[in-house]
């Protein structure tokens, strides 16, 4: 129910005709309540993107920092396992170190996918943005309606000193 209709419905209103100052409170309590509507609605759809972003920024930071701790893990599994591919045939401790870093990269990849897909369904407000152009457009085409004439009635009259 708009303002509008508040006001003839309700039982102190003795008269069809509203002052302007009535129609301007109106008006304004209308388009207060829709920028409320709008706000709330602007709200909820970038909370929901926020927290699909934090969940792949948060999958993007461990894939990160696993990614950073392989690199020590694996500069020493090439260095071990260079001696060892030389001096034996055999798997040796540098091997090991080679296969947990392989396992740290494959987690970090694994990581970097989920973070990437749930980054990529984060989008714009959509729902938001079509009902404020709707509402823009509306606005728009709105016209004032022009005030009645003035007649000799009504006509005021200069107060001189």
């Amino acid at each position: 129910m708009s303002a509008a209709d508040r006001y003839e419905a309700s039982p102190t209103n003795g008269s069809a005709d509203r002052s302007v100052g009535q129609l301007f409170a109106a008006a304004t309590a209308d388009l207060s309540a829709l920028v409320h509507d709008e706000i709330a609605l602007a709200k909820k759809e970038i909370k929901k993107d926020l927290i699909r972003g934090a969940a792949g920024g948060g999958a993007a930071a461990i894939a990160a920092v696993t990614a950073l701790a392989s690199i020590p893990v694996l500069s020493f599994a090439a260095a071990y396992g260079i001696h060892d591919l030389l001096g034996s045939s055999g798997v040796t401790f540098g091997w090991s170190l080679t296969i947990v870093g392989v396992v740290y990269l494959l987690i970090a990849a694994l990581l970097g996918f989920l973070a990437y897909r749930a980054i990529t369904k984060v989008s714009p407000p959509e729902r938001t943005i079509a009902s404020t152009k709707a509402t823009v457009d509306v606005l728009k085409n709105t016209k004032p309606h022009p005030a009645a004439p003035i007649g000799p009635a009504d006509e005021h009259k200069v107060l001189t000193p």
